[in-house]
């Protein structure tokens, strides 16, 4: 609720407020309005337990991480027999209920009778994690009644990997509640937040090659655009330096005809043909006994 501002002042008779100081006083009231509005509707997030200069790079990091969780509300409904009947409510680093202000991060609603109870509290947080997973604990909630020596309540929430998924499978594990101290209950949730970042599998050799085909497609493709539009070149004219390849092409084609062919060009045949002056003559030869005597 925005607290509401005592009464003016009355001004001694027959004094009255200037204009431009009414109109300052006015301007002054709605500000300090706005502002209270504003810190009132600003969600809070999670406070690491301890003093703000003791909170380690890793925690830090490891909230910023969870952010992308903190506009997701998850609920999951336990029913055990007819005296149990619980809804628990739960937010990531971001209060249940913010219009309460109680920093209530993970709540249980009793069905039967509407009763909240707040499990772990915002403003007492943990979080750790290791290669796949996060943990996140909400310590300061509600105390137990006959159980766990009365002591607070506590929400133990681990994050598994889950590649492709933002976040999915919230349930409640269990409750332990039958020791004397260190009491809490345990939930889990799916998320691609607690994955490790992916490495590269790219060789040096698989970059080096990118770039290289990359740089003939530019290479291709504007020198194709600038031969089109700025030459005005038609047919194979459009390929950039077509002449210069053309040329390359015949050059690499001589050097593997030299390279690779076994024999000279010239070397003379294996054998000897009969020339065609031989066999006219030949064959007149043969034809004169045919002629009539």
């Amino acid at each position: 609720m925005i607290p509401l501002l005592p009464p003016p002042l009355p001004l001694p008779p027959g004094k009255r407020m200037s204009s431009p100081c009414h109109t300052s006083a006015v301007l002054v009231v709605f500000m300090a309005l706005a502002v209270v509005g504003a810190e009132q509707s600003k969600e809070r997030s999670c406070d690491v337990i301890g003093d703000e200069s003791s909170e380690s790079q890793m925690e830090r990091a490891l909230l910023k991480k969870l952010e992308p969780l903190s506009p997701m509300r998850f609920n999951v409904t336990v029913e055990k027999g007819k005296t149990e009947n619980y809804i628990y409510h739960f937010r990531v680093c971001r209060e249940v209920n913010s219009t309460l202000h109680d920093f209530g991060g993970l709540v249980q609603t009793d069905r039967q009778n509407g009763k909240t109870t707040v499990i772990g509290r915002i403003n007492e947080t943990q979080v750790f994690n290791g290669s796949d997973w996060i943990m996140l604990i909400y310590k300061g909630g509600d105390s137990y009644g006959r159980h766990c020596s009365g002591e607070k309540r506590r929400a133990v929430i681990m994050i598994s990997c889950k590649r492709g998924v933002t976040a999915s499978s919230f349930s409640i594990i269990s409750e332990e509640r039958e020791k004397e101290q260190e009491c809490f209950y345990l939930f889990e949730m799916d998320s691609s937040v607690a994955c490790p970042a992916e490495d590269s599998h790219l060789s040096v050799g698989s970059i080096l090659l990118i770039t290289f085909a990359s740089l003939i497609a530019v290479y291709i493709i504007g020198g194709f655009l600038y031969q089109r539009l700025v030459v005005g070149a038609k047919g194979m004219e459009q390929f950039p330096h077509f002449a210069f390849w053309q040329d390359l092409g015949n050059l690499v084609a001589d050097g593997c005809d030299f390279v690779c062919r076994s024999k000279p060009r010239n070397a003379p045949a294996a054998y000897r043909g009969v020339g065609d002056d031989q066999l006219g003559e030949e064959s007149e030869e043969r034809d004169d006994h045919l002629l009539p005597m």
